[in-house]
């Protein structure tokens, strides 16, 4: 999903640039795990609601890469992974909520799951409203339940995977190329989906480092 989305921007921001680490696969490692668990444990301690709220919107300024750098190589069952594919997910969405809610609503359609009541978007959800559950997803990870929010972005992802899969099918005759990309799209959304799950279960038995 990252080569989807991806945004040159400088590293910076408050909350980051103190942790920035080397090319030492082990600092990096340690440097990521650090920095994910400054960042939960600032946010759940602050009562501010606005420390919160330039966490959520910490890539519109600075781009998904500054976040990238940090995260984007642990392990996807590890806390800095699971922030990682939530920021991810939130920044695909932002990219283009027209196409989210299109593969969204057509999941919600095809799917016979709990996974839509799961994820937390009003039927039907358009554009407006999806932006908003990206946002109402991540806030939830540093204020609500940590491993709910995981199984509603996991829930997310398989809906508008099974949405894209399907609209894939309808163009394979007409558009080739289109099904070629929704199909990927389809996979990658899957694969997330499943890791993001899995850190869910890891969360709730208080393992996921």
């Amino acid at each position: 999903m990252a080569a989807e989305f991806h945004k040159p921007a400088h590293f910076g921001g408050a909350e980051f640039e103190a942790f920035a680490g080397g090319e030492d696969p082990a600092a990096v490692r340690r440097t990521a795990h650090e920095s994910a668990q400054a960042l939960l444990a600032r946010a759940r301690r602050s009562e501010d609601p606005a420390v919160v709220g330039r966490l959520v919107t910490y890539t519109d300024e600075h781009g998904i890469d500054a976040l990238a750098e940090l995260w984007a190589r642990s392990a996807p069952t590890s806390l800095p992974g699971a922030l990682w594919r939530i920021y991810l997910v939130r920044a695909m969405i932002h990219h283009d909520p027209v196409t989210a809610a299109v593969l969204f609503q057509r999941g919600v359609e095809v799917l016979r799951t709990i996974d839509p009541v799961v994820a937390g978007a009003p039927t039907p959800a358009g554009p407006g409203e999806i932006d908003e559950l990206a946002d109402r997803i991540l806030r939830g990870l540093f204020e609500g339940d940590f491993a709910i929010a995981l199984d509603r972005a996991a829930a997310f992802c398989r809906v508008a995977a099974a949405g894209a899969s399907s609209i894939a099918d309808d163009q394979e005759a007409t558009d080739p190329e289109r099904a070629r990309e929704l199909t990927t799209r389809a996979l990658r959304l899957t694969t997330t989906a499943d890791e993001l799950a899995a850190c869910a279960r890891l969360a709730r038995d208080d393992s996921l480092d």
